[in-house]
């Protein structure tokens, strides 16, 4: 037991002594624990003092760096600018060798140049002697081309003067027969004209057998001879009437006032002769297109002389003693057309409300002309089946002017297609075919009327008498030149109506007018 207990105090002794040595240690540990925490705390202190140091040395690094890389860039872009630097000179060191060669070459050829200044100054005296002569040569040219233009323009004058007294040897008023071919079923109803014959191109003879009153006996034929300026057959084409009548369409553009008009019976082919028939061909075209064909034409050779014209158009009909403007499809209702002179001084006509067209062409009139074909008045009578019931009148008005010798001309082109003549017995008009029948009758009694009082020197000429004469009185007079067709129907039944054509013709005819003169100034 003792031992047991010695054991355990010596146990305890142990324990005691353990307890003491770690309670020194403990003591010990906790002093170097403080002193730990107090080194942790100093630490901790330099830690965040050196993180904060890191911080700023970041920063500052970071700033740095944006320098560096700022400074990388520069140095980059330097060492471009170098380069390019380097390059630009290299390229301004070739170009100053080059421009050294084209100085050495310029100098060269500066040296060939004076050599060739030299020759050319040499040259150029020469030249501008040469050049001396030619003015004188020029001088002398444009003073021959002045003298020629006179001479041209003296000649110019000279042909209107002789053209004029060769119309005027043929007659200031002119009468053209034309007998047109049988057409259709005529035919076949007479196989040839057998009561007309033609001697010469002037002269018509028509033959008539008489029977006695018995009815038994045939008495010799009686023969009704008449002379013309022109007479036309029936083989005679357009183009060969043209040729005859082209002289005195030149004489519109000298100046003088031209009337041609077509005359005859109804049916005898007068609206073909003027205008052709409703599908014109080149050979089929009538008077009036191939007049205004022929002063188109002559006008461009005219502008080489130095002279320029301008036209002015009008197409009206005259029906039933009114005035109808043809180149209006749709005439307004109420208006009304006069016949009026310009002034009181003055000797021109024109119709009030009347549409004048002024034209440049050939083809701007031919569209007028289809324009005027489509309104005028047509109807049938016992005689035809297609009567123009109208006078129709075209007129164009040519004004011309030559600027360098101060010269002007004017005149009216009228070329008019009579209404049908008949007589009223045979056209078995009534009504107001009636009515229109005599009045074509009555107007063109009055035109044959004025022609006669002209001729005889009357002192009252009866213009008044009908709008045909008043309209055309400047185109009628003896300062004017006057053509008229008289056209005859080739059919033996129309052989009174043909007789009484002729008959007027050929009182035309023995009409002297006087002489005309040129409207220019």
């Amino acid at each position: 037991m003792q031992e047991k207990v010695s054991v355990y105090k010596g146990k305890m002794h142990y324990l005691t002594e353990l307890n003491r040595s770690l309670q020194e240690e403990l003591e010990l540990v906790k002093s170097h624990l403080k002193n730990s925490k107090a080194e942790a705390f100093n630490a901790h202190q330099q830690i965040s003092a050196k993180d904060l140091e890191v911080k700023t040395l970041l920063a500052v690094q970071q700033d740095l760096n944006t320098e560096l890389q700022k400074s990388k860039t520069e140095l980059l872009n330097v060492k471009l600018d170098r380069d390019n630097f380097f390059n630009v000179c290299n390229t301004q060191k070739e170009d100053l060798d080059g421009l050294r060669a084209t100085k050495q070459n310029l100098s060269n050829l500066l040296e060939l140049k004076e050599g060739q200044i030299q020759v050319t100054e040499a040259n150029l005296s020469q030249a501008m002697h040469e050049l001396e002569q030619l003015r004188i040569q020029v001088a002398d040219l444009k003073a021959e081309t002045a003298r020629q233009a006179d001479e041209l323009c003296a000649q110019e004058m000279q042909r209107r003067k002789l053209h004029n007294i060769i119309q005027e040897l043929k007659g200031n008023i002119r009468v053209f027969c034309r007998v047109r071919p049988l057409i259709g079923v005529e035919k076949e109803k007479y196989e040839q004209i057998e009561h007309i014959s033609f001697q010469d191109d002037r002269s018509i003879i028509l033959y008539k057998v008489e029977e006695s009153h018995t009815g038994r006996e045939r008495k010799e034929a009686v023969k009704y001879h008449f002379d013309f300026d022109c007479v036309f057959q029936p083989t005679a084409t357009q183009e060969i009437i043209f040729e005859e009548l082209s002289l005195l369409v030149q004489s519109a553009l000298d100046g003088y006032h031209v009337c041609i008009f077509a005359y005859g019976q109804t049916g005898s082919g007068k609206t073909y002769t003027m205008e052709g028939p409703d599908i014109v061909t080149l050979d089929t075209m009538g008077m009036i297109p191939r007049a205004v064909g022929q002063i188109f034409k002559r006008v461009d050779e005219l502008k080489n002389k130095g002279w320029k014209y301008s036209f002015t158009a009008s197409f009206i009909e005259i029906y039933n003693e009114t005035i109808r403007d043809l180149l209006v499809s749709k005439p307004e209702k109420n208006v009304e057309y006069e016949i009026k002179r310009v002034s009181q001084t003055s000797e021109e006509l024109y119709v009030t409300n009347l549409k004048y067209k002024t034209v440049t062409s050939e083809e701007e009139v031919h569209r007028l002309l289809q324009i005027a074909r489509t309104n005028r008045s047509v109807a049938k009578t016992a005689i035809n089946d297609r009567s123009s019931r109208s006078h129709s009148v075209f007129q164009l008005k040519i004004v011309g002017r030559h600027e360098d010798r101060d010269l002007n001309a004017s005149s009216v082109l009228s070329l008019v297609d009579l209404a049908g003549s008949e007589r009223l017995d045979k056209s078995l008009s009534t009504g107001e075919r009636l009515r229109e029948a005599q009045a074509i009758n009555t107007s063109l009694s009055t035109l044959g009327l004025v022609i006669t009082s002209i001729s005889n020197k009357e002192s009252h000429i009866p213009f008044r008498n009908s709008k045909l004469t008043y309209l055309l009185q400047n185109s009628l007079g003896g300062n004017s030149k006057t053509l008229m067709f008289v056209n005859i129907s080739p059919c033996e039944e129309n052989f009174s109506e043909s007789l009484n054509s002729l008959r007027f013709a050929s009182k035309v005819n023995e009409c002297v007018i006087g002489t005309a003169h040129a409207n220019r100034r």
